[in-house]
């Protein structure tokens, strides 16, 4: 018998690193030591030097991540379980979000749920014209936190949220560009060759400006009450005195690529 994958793992390519959520047998479904490994991995690809830019994508061509794995419910979200699951998806999804550096969603087929709120968790999402969206907890009887519903609030706005959250209805890719919940939909055949070259584009570029553009943004969209730009503040400064920024200049200068060293 053929064992069933599931799990969670990394393929390097150059300066790229592939996060590849791998259950195909239930479409990439979440289970909860998928969820418990990410902070780890997450880690590991935050500790490498060679990794300029992280993709997130599901194995095979028919899902990028179908939510949670719900054969695990009965089992491990029910009772005093419920924490521990409730505190290890959320510690995958941080995980995600707090890398330094650029991360992209290459969606194809479906990415409802818990999938849709991992692509939230990238920087940027590609789908192609195959994509299917959806948050279905009103057809299961789950409850979103108000922390999890404001980052879907920040992305989409507050009506596109209660719509698509009361209804749990599946939308098209074309549906999910027009309302920003992708950056760009293309033919399903020429994905993975537009997200690999938006993604080697950006492995060329500075990554001390990345970094703080990241934490730029993140900071911006943080609670006001608790809002503080010092840190965002003093990378961006941070960047005017690093070897990159010299070599932004004299390259420019020469007429050449620069090569930058994130430092």
């Amino acid at each position: 018998m053929t064992a069933v994958t599931a799990e969670v793992r990394i393929e390097r390519e150059g300066p790229l690193a592939w996060l590849i959520f791998d259950h195909e047998a239930r479409r990439n479904a979440m289970r909860l030591e998928m969820w418990q490994s990410l902070p780890g991995l997450c880690a590991e690809l935050e500790a490498d030097d060679e990794v300029r830019v992280v993709i997130l994508r599901g194995a095979g061509e028919t899902a990028f991540v179908a939510g949670a794995d719900i054969s695990q419910f009965e089992e491990s979200r029910v009772g005093p379980k419920a924490a521990l699951y409730d505190e290890a998806t959320a510690a995958g999804y941080g995980a995600i979000e707090n890398l330094t550096k650029p991360t992209l969603a290459m969606i194809h087929g479906v990415c409802v749920g818990g999938g849709l709120a991992i692509s939230f968790c990238a920087d940027i999402r590609y789908s192609a014209d195959d994509g299917r969206f959806a948050l279905p907890p009103a057809k299961l009887g789950l409850g979103y936190g108000a922390r999890a519903t404001g980052k879907i609030v920040d992305l989409l706005g507050p009506a596109v949220t209660k719509e698509i959250v009361y209804t749990g209805n599946i939308y098209d890719a074309p549906t999910a560009l027009r309302w920003g919940m992708v950056n760009h939909v293309v033919p399903k055949a020429e994905l993975e060759d537009f997200v690999r070259e938006q993604a080697n584009i950006m492995a060329t570029r500075a990554p001390l400006t990345q970094a703080a553009t990241k934490l730029a943004v993140a900071t911006h969209l943080s609670d006001p009450a608790t809002r503080d730009y010092s840190a965002a503040e003093a990378a961006a400064k941070a960047c005017f005195a690093s070897d990159d920024y010299a070599e932004g200049v004299k390259s420019f200068m020469e007429k050449r690529a620069p090569a930058f060293k994130g430092r």
